[in-house]
């Protein structure tokens, strides 16, 4: 059974649910804008826009996603699903904070191919990721 059908406080879960996505919208959402964006020469604007919005989102994407298996009661251990987003999760801030965030501010052709291999991974989590929640292979363990 969905651990949202069996969770207590059924609102407070549907609360985590929604900023959880709105999280992951913000957090990946822009990156496909960034190649454009500093071809423009709008890197400043792209900086500032990784630092305050994505950055922040994978950070809340993070608080909503774990309040929500508190919630739920799930086990983090025995859903493998939940397990292994939580690691993608930590790839992809470290690729965000190494990767991304340093070849926004600078223009050259090394910095291009480094923020373009940054993106590239951070999508192949997306897609992953999005595979992993829908699917839920392994099914849910809850605490009691």
């Amino acid at each position: 059974m969905l651990a949202i059908l069996v969770v207590e406080n059924f609102t407070l879960y549907r609360i985590l649910y929604f900023v959880h996505l709105l999280s992951a919208i913000a957090a990946f959402g822009p990156l496909f804008l960034y190649p454009r964006l500093q071809r423009a020469g709008q890197t400043a604007e792209v900086a500032r826009m990784h630092m305050r919005l994505v950055f922040p989102a994978l950070v809340l994407l993070w608080v909503a996603g774990m309040g929500m298996a508190g919630v739920g009661k799930i086990s983090l251990i025995g859903t493998p699903f939940v397990t292994s987003t939580i690691v993608l999760w930590l790839v992809a801030l470290a690729v965000s904070w190494f990767m991304i965030r340093p070849a926004l501010t600078e223009t050259g052709d090394d910095t291009r191919k480094i923020m373009a291999a940054g993106i590239g991974i951070t999508h192949l989590i997306l897609v992953v990721s999005l595979y992993l929640m829908i699917f839920k292979p392994g099914g849910y363990e809850f605490n009691s």
